[in-house]
């Protein structure tokens, strides 16, 4: 979730997630410091969403740096990750990240509120409605309501499933980070939903699992690849 000065440390739309805490003898040894890092840098190396969004930003004049633009901190409640606008860095709650699949979902969805950051002027801090609209992209492009992350919460099988799980997250996330009340936040969503949920950048597409983030990868890549050599 995007925030004001501080706000990563408040709340996300990121809350823990269902899976089992990371196991083995090595983990044990580990603070939550070392391993909030190592998740982190595999997530950097391995995970194709992540992979495309630091290429986009990249491409985009806003190449990302692991020590500058990442923070492992322990925060309050259930959050687990915020982008600070202010500090154009990322909130990694390592208090509260259980496992990788978990680091890879905030990493993903702290990023491309990141890139909206880099491509546009957004007004976090006193424009719901541009809010609005990057929580409805993160939630629609980072793989928050996916299927299995759907079944997980014991939700799933309604008409537009996709659909209403975007519009639910991107409510909740605002709320968790302004002080509005839920019909502000509900109109704030309903007003831009259609126009943000249709916009895929840097993606080109929904990408529903890893196999379409890698396909809309290579896309991307050969998008600006044609461009390079025209």
């Amino acid at each position: 979730m995007a925030g004001a000065p501080g706000a990563a440390g408040q709340a996300s739309p990121e809350q823990l997630a269902p899976e089992q805490p990371q196991q083995g003898v090595l983990a044990s040894f580990l603070t939550n410091d070392q391993k909030c890092q190592l998740m982190l840098l595999k997530t950097l190396q391995t995970n194709p969403y992540v992979k495309l969004l630091l290429d986009a930003m990249k491409h985009s004049g806003c190449a990302v740096n692991r020590e500058r633009h990442f923070s492992c901190e322990d925060c309050n409640g259930n959050v687990s990750g915020g982008f600070d606008a202010s500090l154009s860095q990322i909130v990694l709650c390592q208090n509260n990240i259980r496992n990788q699949a978990h680091m890879n979902r905030v990493v993903t969805h702290e990023l491309i509120h990141t890139f909206d950051h880099c491509r546009a002027h957004v007004d976090w801090f006193t424009n719901v409605r541009h809010l609005a609209c990057s929580e409805i992209r993160a939630a629609n492009l980072s793989g928050d309501c996916s299927l299995v992350n759907e079944i997980f919460r014991l939700r799933f099988g309604l008409k537009q499933h996709h659909q209403t799980c975007v519009r639910d997250r991107a409510i909740l996330s605002i709320l968790a980070v302004r002080n509005v009340s839920k019909e502000v936040a509900e109109k704030a969503v309903d007003e831009v939903f259609e126009s943000c949920f249709n916009d895929h950048e840097p993606f080109g597409r929904i990408p529903h699992n890893k196999t379409y983030a890698k396909y809309a990868h290579r896309d991307f890549q050969n998008r600006h690849r044609y461009y390079s050599n025209i």
